[in-house]
Parts: C-alpha cells; sequence; structure tokens
C-alpha cells in the first residue's frame, strides 16, 4: 500500500501541485458561491457565475458579472476575500503556514513546491522565507487597513469603515481589485475617491508592494539602500516599475485628464499607470478613454508586475530580457548581459515562451469572443489582456458575456495566474535525449 501511495505521489510533480490546489480552492469556492447562503437575496446563483467569480478571486482577476457589494451576503464576501488572500499568496504557501501553525513538519518534496511555487532560486531557506512573506503580508495589509480607515469610516461609520479597510486593502495587495462599492454605485469601484489623496496613495501603494515579487522585498529589507547589493532580478523589477509609473503617469496627464482640476489630475494620471499592473481597480470610467489611452492601458495590464509576486502578467524581469535581447542583436553582442550578469539562455528561451504563450491566448481569446458575442475588438482585447494577466479592469462588457465567453475568460485567468509554463511542464514529461543534438541549420530571420 506503502509503495502504491508513494508511487502516486510521484506522478506529481511540483507544477502538478500548484495547478491541482488552484483547481481544488476554485470548484470548492464556486459550490459554496453558489449556495443561497452567499447570496445577499437568498436565492441560488448560477453555477457558471460562481464558478467565473471564485476563479477570478482565486486567481486575484477582479472580473466580476456580479456587483461584489449589492449581489454577495456578507458570508459570500468572507469567502471570496478568503480566496483572494489565498490565491494571492498561493495555495502552496498559505498551506505550508497552516502546518506549521500545527507544528508539523514541512518535507523536503514540499519545500521543492514551495520553491516553485515562489519562484525562489534555491530550496535552502524556504520555510522561513515562506513565514517572512506571511508575516510581512499581514503587516502590510494591516497599515494598508489603518490608512484607509479614516475615509472610509467617514462615509460609512466604524464598523463598516474598520470592514471596508480591511477587504479593500486585501484586495489591493494581493492585486485582486474586487471592491464593496456597489452600495454607492453598481460597479463603480473607487470613482467616488478619485480625489481622496489617502485612499489613492494607499491603494497605489498595496498594489506596488504586492506586485514587487517577496524576494524583492528580502532584498531590500536586507540591503536597504545598498543596491549594488541586489540581486540582478531585483534591479530589473524595480527598473521597470519606474518605468512603467513614470511613463504612462505623464502620458495620461497630457492626454486623458485636461478637464480636471490640476490634484485630481495627477492623482487619476498616476493611478490609472498603477492599477492595470495587475489590479483592476479604477478611479475613472475607462469607455471614455481615448484609443490611446486604451493601447497604453492594454500594454501595462500585458505586462503585470514582478516574478513570484501577487501579480500576474508577462512579468516586468521576462519583458526586462527580452529587451535585453533585442538591444544585444542590434549591438551585435554575442552573449545577452543586464547589469553586467549574463543571462542565461535558457532563461531567455523561458522569456520568449512565456511572452508567445501571453499574446497567442490574449488575441485568440480576443478574436474568438469579439466573433461570439458582436463586441468590437477594442473591447474584447481589453477584455481578454485584463483577464490573461489576472487584471480586472473592464470596458463594462463582463456582466453580458454568455457562457462560453465565460468559459474562455475563466481558463485565461487560470492560465494567467498558473502561468503557461507551468501548465505545460505540468502536462509534458521532459525528453531525455542524452547527448544528441540536431545539425544546425541556416534559417533567415527579419
Amino acid at each position: 500500500m506503502k509503495e502504491i501511495r508513494k508511487k502516486v505521489l510521484n506522478q506529481f510533480s511540483s507544477a502538478r501541485i500548484i495547478l491541482l490546489g488552484f483547481i481544488i480552492m476554485i470548484f470548492l469556492g464556486a459550490s459554496i458561491l453558489t449556495l443561497p447562503i452567499s447570496s445577499r437575496n437568498g436565492d441560488f446563483t448560477p453555477f457558471i457565475d460562481a464558478l467565473f467569480t471564485a476563479t477570478s478571486a482565486s486567481c486575484v482577476t477582479g472580473l466580476i458579472v456580479y456587483d461584489t457589494a449589492t449581489h454577495w451576503s456578507l458570508f459570500g464576501k468572507i469567502i471570496i476575500i478568503a480566496m483572494i488572500q489565498c490565491g494571492g499568496l498561493g495555495v502552496v504557501t498559505m498551506i505550508t503556514v497552516f502546518t506549521q501553525v500545527a507544528g508539523k513538519k514541512i518535507g523536503l518534496r514540499d519545500r521543492a513546491t514551495l520553491q516553485s511555487a515562489l519562484s525562489a532560486p534555491q530550496i535552502g531557506g524556504i520555510v522561513k522565507l515562506t513565514s517572512f512573506i506571511f508575516k510581512g503580508t499581514i503587516i502590510i495589509e494591516m497599515i494598508g487597513a489603518l490608512l484607509m480607515f479614516p475615509s472610509f469610516m467617514k462615509d460609512f461609520g466604524v464598523t463598516k469603515g474598520i470592514y471596508y479597510s480591511i477587504f479593500h486593502s486585501i484586495s489591493a495587495f494581493c492585486n485582486a481589485g474586487f471592491d464593496l462599492m456597489g452600495d454607492v454605485s453598481k460597479f463603480s469601484s473607487l470613482t467616488k475617491y478619485q480625489s481622496d489623496v489617502m485612499i489613492n496613495i494607499s491603494i497605489m501603494l498595496l498594489i506596488l508592494i504586492g506586485g514587487l515579487g517577496f524576494l524583492i522585498w528580502k532584498d531590500m529589507i536586507n540591503y536597504k539602500f545598498d543596491m549594488k547589493r541586489y540581486s540582478t532580478q531585483t534591479k530589473m523589477v524595480l527598473v521597470m516599475s519606474v518605468v512603467l509609473v513614470i511613463f504612462p503617469s505623464v502620458l495620461f496627464f497630457f492626454t486623458e485628464f485636461s478637464s480636471l482640476e490640476i490634484k485630481t489630475r495627477i492623482l487619476s494620471s498616476v493611478f490609472q499607470a498603477v492599477t492595470p499592473r495587475t489590479a483592476g481597480f479604477n478611479t475613472i470610467d475607462y469607455t471614455k478613454f481615448s484609443d490611446n489611452g486604451i493601447a497604453m492601458t492594454i500594454i501595462l495590464m500585458l505586462i503585470g508586475g514582478g516574478s513570484g509576486s501577487t501579480a500576474g502578467g508577462i512579468k516586468m524581469s521576462t519583458v526586462f530580457i527580452l529587451v535585453a535581447t533585442m538591444c544585444s542583436v542590434l549591438k551585435q553582442d554575442k552573449e545577452v548581459a543586464v547589469f553586467k550578469k549574463r543571462i542565461e539562455p535558457d532563461i531567455i528561451k523561458n522569456a520568449v515562451a512565456v511572452f508567445v504563450l501571453d499574446i497567442v491566448l490574449f488575441v485568440a481569446g480576443s478574436m474568438i469572443i469579439s466573433g461570439i458575442e458582436g463586441f468590437s475588438l477594442k473591447e474584447t482585447m481589453f477584455e481578454c489582456a485584463s483577464a490573461v494577466a489576472t487584471v480586472g479592469l473592464t470596458l463594462g462588457i463582463t456582466p453580458h458575456l454568455g457562457i462560453i465567453s465565460k468559459i474562455l475568460l475563466i481558463c485565461m485567468m487560470y492560465i494567467g495566474r498558473v502561468g503557461g509554463i507551468t501548465l505545460i511542464f505540468a502536462a509534458v514529461t521532459p525528453k531525455n535525449n542524452g547527448n544528441a543534438r540536431y545539425p544546425k541549420e541556416q534559417v533567415a530571420v527579419g
């Protein structure tokens, strides 16, 4: 019996465990959300809609078919925020935390799975890293809640203010984009707080911190401002973060919000530059954005955040490596180097694979849903970029989609969260060709 059990367990690689963990959480959450206790009016919720919501929460996306505040009961909202927290930190991370609390030992196999889930460079110290991530997350989310509490208390009272502060802090840090503002106006997100400095800054900081990546936190805490000692990964992510906040903010400031007063114009510009990576909150109506603004937002959504973070997307380090590869080709360098460190060919191949997989999903999904539903390609491209990059922004078409389109978006959200490469690694057994190599061939490119 033990041998059979061992043989079965050996079939589950780290990638398969991660995939299965998210599937179990999604279907368990959907089963609970479909029950009358989860809806405000006490009715059953159609399973496809409950499944869509559970996937969106677990994969920290934020696309919704029902307004969160008005459709779900308090119990339903607690289930949603619990899935957001587990999905943001990762199912494997949460299981490890509970295992530690129970006083059980973490085996070598579990440590290897954790390493894969967190994109950690080595297995040594992985349990301590998990503990650091969990404690850091709780502290950051509580600070975020405290910063937002005065504004929410003023509008909703003390009790509701505490509840709103905690919910939105978790949702922002996990880059989920779920909100409770439907009682003010359905599907309104944070448009009510467009001019509120504290809400804007708190949400943006939570999004950015959650989207950096857990290993980047550790570098910044260990080495403070001694940036020379930062890892190449940390340097890439920080440089990309600065560029992807400043450039779009300037663009939006001069092209989208000229009618607003200066304070609100600055806040709106910066917020709309930060939220597509990949949080899904918004303080403006995206249907009023220009085509250039929509295009920039789609690009930001697809890029996403840092590897091993709560954010989705192609990832900043992936894009950085692709750009560095292009520059090395143009300069006719023999190797790709970043911050005076050589990038191995296997890493470049992985970056290309991630980029191509996400772009194919994005384009194919956009065309299929546009053909099925009759929406413009601009609307479906925005929707599919939001799904595959686990963002949650929309031009308002999500509640009007049919079953096939919802299933497609569910698949894209799931793949976007677990990663296309992880999915393929789980499905395909690696080949061992020994030392055999194919003969070279010259192929024209460009």
